[in-house]
């Protein structure tokens, strides 16, 4: 299950992302929808980088306690929606990029540190739901 918190004015429907997220997990996901200020403070807070990012995830660690939440994925819908008007697709769809991305974060991916293993997941289910190119594919090739 998702505890999804929306910040922002705009309606989503997190119907996808509740698939995404049973597919990948049975543990419960907070998700977060929020503006470029408040991402740029979380952004500084937490990676000392001041600006805003499309997206952050908090993993939880379960320290053995039963039903514990997987963590939080912290989106930016300001950035959200600058990527969709590039890339050319759905806002829907550069959400659910984002929410695939931090949930294989959550999940213990790095691809800042693997051999691709990240990228390799992320490819597997963007293919799965019919998503366009996966966040890393793009920064190494088309960036905003």
């Amino acid at each position: 299950m998702i505890d999804f918190i929306n910040q922002t004015d705009i309606v989503i429907d997190i119907a996808l992302f509740e698939k995404i997220a049973a597919r990948m997990s049975d543990r419960d996901i907070e998700l977060i929808i929020l503006h470029d200020e408040d991402m740029r403070i979380l952004n500084t807070q937490h990676r000392n980088k001041d600006s805003s990012t499309d997206v952050l995830s908090f993993p939880l660690d379960d320290f053995g306690i039963k039903d514990m939440p997987l963590g939080s994925i912290v989106i930016c819908l300001d950035e959200a929606l600058r990527a969709a008007e590039f890339y050319k697709h759905d806002l829907e769809d550069e959400l659910a990029l984002l929410f695939i991305h931090g949930m294989l974060h959550l999940l213990g991916y790095d691809h800042e540190e693997d051999n691709g293993e990240h990228r390799e997941a992320e490819e597997a289910l963007i293919a799965e739901f019919g998503l366009p190119d996966s966040l890393i594919v793009r920064a190494e090739t088309k960036p905003i």
